[in-house]
């Protein structure tokens, strides 16, 4: 008995992940104000009533994809935090977080759109605002280890100014060309350093 319980809580797992990765996909091609659960039963393969076994409405699925995001980047971040000490070059640091940023864009396009998409409802706009401050947070926690004299303040203004600028270019990044978005991210990686040097 226990052990069908469990199988079936897998189940529910694996369907949930589906689910929030059918979502992601709507997301990324029509935006979260004009995605609907029809939409997102349908890439996943299920009905709508199947569905609604595991989300009631589309802002549960926003509050899931939110908690999801937020669990993995949380992951990325306490590894780079670890690796990260005085004595690591801003340059490579700065390098290694662009390139897993665009890399992170291309594994989960609706985080980059509900975090730098146009937000339309109170309710996005607060999922949004909590994404880029857990970013600023983090950003702010990096330069912090590695300049530990930084006051708190000013790391935080530093990182909510270095997640803007990543914000400002990203979508600039995702519509070029192979080779001009290569220019593209080669100038933020130089804007970054700078400005946080």
């Amino acid at each position: 008995m226990a052990e069908r319980t469990v199988r079936r809580q897998a189940r529910g797992l694996k369907r949930m992940a589906e689910i929030l990765d059918a979502a992601q996909l709507v997301i990324a091609e029509v935006g979260y104000p004009e995605m609907t659960t029809n939409q997102v039963a349908a890439r996943a393969g299920l009905s709508p009533g199947s569905l609604y076994q595991f989300f009631r409405n589309k802002e549960e699925i926003l509050d899931a994809l939110v908690s999801r995001y937020t669990v993995e980047r949380q992951e990325f971040w306490d590894a780079t935090l670890a690796a990260v000490s005085s004595e690591t070059p801003l340059e490579t640091l700065v390098s290694g977080l662009v390139d897993e940023s665009v890399a992170f864009k291309g594994r989960s396009p609706a985080y980059w759109s509900l975090l730098y998409g146009s937000a339309t409802g109170d309710r996005l706009a607060a999922a949004s605002q909590a994404l880029h401050d857990a970013v600023a947070r983090q950003v702010a926690a990096l330069l912090r280890r590695r300049s530990p004299g930084l006051p708190e303040e000013r790391a935080q203004l530093m990182g909510t100014m270095a997640v803007a600028m990543v914000k400002a270019v990203m979508p600039l990044v995702s519509t070029a060309s192979p080779e001009r978005a290569e220019e593209l991210v080669a100038e933020l990686k130089l804007a970054l350093t700078r400005y946080l040097a």
